[in-house]
C-alpha cells in the first residue's frame, strides 16, 4: 500500500495540485514563499530516493520477494559478473549445498568469460541481464540509450547460448522514466530484492552475514555481488545458516513463478 502512495503516478499530479491550490490561495492570502519551496522540495526528494531505492517501486514495478510462497524457498542473487576469479567459487559453493542462484551478468564480462556463462547454465542456475557496460552514468541515459544497453546484453548473452534473457536487475537499483519505457517496450521483468546484503561497501565479512541472516526469511531475494573473497566467504556461511533453518535458494524466476527466458 505504502509503494502505491509514494509511486509516481501519485506524487507528481499531487505536488501539481498543491502548487495550483498555493496559487489559487494567493488570491486571498499571502502564502510565503518558503511553503512553495517545501513543496518543490518534498517532491524532489522523494523523487530522489524513489529512483535510487528500488523497492519503492517509484518509477516502475520490480519483483523483490514472493512473500506468499508456500515452499522454504529463498533466491540468492548475484550480479556484475561474471568474474574469473570469484565466480567460479561461487559455483563450486552453490554445488556444494545443492543450491541454485541468479546472476544478472554485464555484456562485456560475458564475451570475456563465455565458459564461466556455459557453465552456470549448465549447473542449473539462471542469467539474466544487467546492461552491457554497467556505466556509472546509466541513471543518465535516454530511452534509446538504455534500450541499446540491455539488446547488447541480451544479444551477447543470445549469441553464446541460444537464449532470450527476460529477467532484468536495473544497475545500481537505479530506476527513472527512462529506463520504465525502455523496460516497457523490451517486455522484461525487473527483478530487485528485499535482503541487500551490501557485500560491496567496506563493511566486515561478519557484518556482511549478520544483516542478511537478522532479517532473510522465505519467500525473500537476497542480493550478493560474485566480485570479491569477502562476498565468497560470506555465501558459504549463508548457505550454512540456510540449511540450518531449513531454507533452499532456488533461482529467482522459479520463487516468483515466471519465465527466465522468452
Amino acid at each position: 500500500m505504502l509503494g502505491q502512495l509514494i509511486s509516481r503516478r501519485v506524487v507528481y499530479p499531487t505536488t501539481v495540485a498543491l502548487l495550483i491550490i498555493l496559487i489559487i490561495l494567493e488570491f486571498s492570502f499571502d502564502v510565503p514563499w518558503y511553503v512553495y519551496t517545501l513543496v518543490v522540495l518534498a517532491w524532489f526528494l522523494i523523487t530522489l530516493c524513489g529512483s535510487f531505492f528500488i523497492g519503492w517501486n517509484f518509477h516502475m514495478k520490480s519483483w523483490h520477494s514472493n512473500k506468499k510462497i508456500e515452499q522454504n524457498w529463498v533466491s540468492i542473487t548475484f550480479d556484475d559478473g561474471p568474474n574469473a576469479e570469484f565466480t567460479p567459487q561461487v559455483l563450486d559453493l552453490l554445488k556444494k549445498y545443492n543450491a541454485k542462484a541468479t546472476f544478472f551478468c554485464i555484456g562485456h564480462k560475458i564475451e570475456e568469460h563465455p565458459d564461466i556463462l556455459k557453465r552456470l547454465l549448465e549447473e542449473g542456475h539462471t542469467v539474466g541481464n544487467h546492461t552491457y557496460n554497467h556505466s556509472r552514468s546509466f541513471g543518465f541515459y535516454g530511452m534509446e540509450e538504455v534500450k541499446a544497453e540491455l539488446e547488447k546484453a541480451k544479444k551477447t548473452v543470445k549469441e553464446h547460448t541460444g537464449l532470450t534473457m527476460n529477467l532484468y536487475r536495473p544497475a545500481f537499483g537505479v530506476t527513472n522514466p527512462s529506463i520504465e519505457k525502455a523496460v516497457n517496450q523490451l517486455k522484461v521483468q525487473s527483478i530487485g530484492w528485499n535482503v541487500r546484503s551490501l557485500d560491496t561497501t567496506v563493511r566486515t565479512e561478519d557484518m556482511v552475514l549478520k544483516r542478511i541472516t537478522s532479517k532473510v526469511s522465505k519467500g525473500d531475494i537476497i542480493l550478493l555481488h560474485d566480485t570479491s573473497a569477502k562476498s565468497v566467504a560470506v555465501l558459504e556461511r549463508l548457505l550454512v545458516f540456510l540449511r540450518e533453518k531449513n531454507l533452499q535458494s532456488v533461482t529467482a524466476d522459479r520463487l516468483l513463478g515466471i519465465k527466465a527466458y522468452v
